[in-house]
């Protein structure tokens, strides 16, 4: 009888323990949208069960085939080098692929859009809102300019203005936007952490707001509705592929 493959969720993890929370979160969230799917969560570092002892463990079990998918919104170097290589590490007769990165999806602009309504903004303040879309960061080109690409589309569903910002590796940082879109002359700015968990970088993003003088900082994504929805649809089409990570 044919089974679906294991889902494993890869995070980074953190030492912050507000990380693995929120990661817990939303995999229960996945988990609820689909009762029968079995869904495992393994981190890269800080956090256990680690990735590689949870491919050993599935291994174990006799389960053959497995989608890994980063718990990550651009394609960075974990996405492009050190996951991949832990999968291909993975334990002989255990098939893994590597599903793609969440990012960027309209799911994801709609995720951020709900964090800033539940941060206080109203529709109606839309036109007249400046929105510093705050990312992590990365020292990729591709990752930065996907970050880019994202504050131009977004900026044309309404929005005054959006500008893009960088906790680390780039710039400008979200205090530099926020001043950049005080100056266009937004009558109000909102910050948007494009990040999935608390941890050090969203901290980072939050003081800049915050010493800027931003109006309004959104939550991180965390486990909304619209990332649980898209991890599933990242599964589903690297589930209907044929090219795996290891063999």
């Amino acid at each position: 009888m044919h089974s679906e493959p294991v889902l494993l969720i890869v995070a980074h993890g953190s030492r912050d323990p507000r990380h693995a929370a929120t990661v817990h979160a939303l995999v229960r969230r996945v988990s609820a949208l689909r009762p029968g799917l079995r869904v495992e969560t393994g981190f890269l570092d800080f956090n256990v069960p680690s990735v590689p002892g949870v491919l050993q463990s599935l291994a174990a079990e006799g389960v053959r085939d497995v989608v890994a998918l980063p718990l990550l919104l651009t394609r960075a170097f974990h996405a492009k080098a050190d996951i991949p290589a832990v999968l291909r590490a993975a334990p002989p007769g255990l098939r893994v692929r590597q599903a793609d990165v969440l990012g960027p999806s309209p799911l994801l602009t709609g995720a951020l859009e709900r964090r800033l309504r539940e941060a206080g903004l109203s529709p109606a303040d839309k036109s007249s809102t400046g929105v510093v879309l705050a990312s992590a960061g990365s020292s990729d080109p591709e990752a930065i300019a996907v970050i880019a690409a994202i504050a131009r589309e977004w900026r044309h569903t309404g929005w005054c203005a959006v500008r893009p910002a960088f906790a680390s590796a780039s710039l400008p940082r979200t205090e530099d936007a926020v001043h950049e879109l005080r100056a266009l002359g937004c009558a109000r700015i909102a910050v948007a952490p494009y990040v999935i968990a608390p941890g050090r970088l969203p901290d980072r993003i939050a003081e800049g707001a915050l010493a800027a003088g931003a109006d309004l900082l959104a939550d991180v994504l965390g486990p909304a509705p619209e990332l649980a929805s898209l991890v599933l649809h990242r599964y589903a089409a690297a589930s209907s592929g044929r090219r795996f990570a290891a063999a």
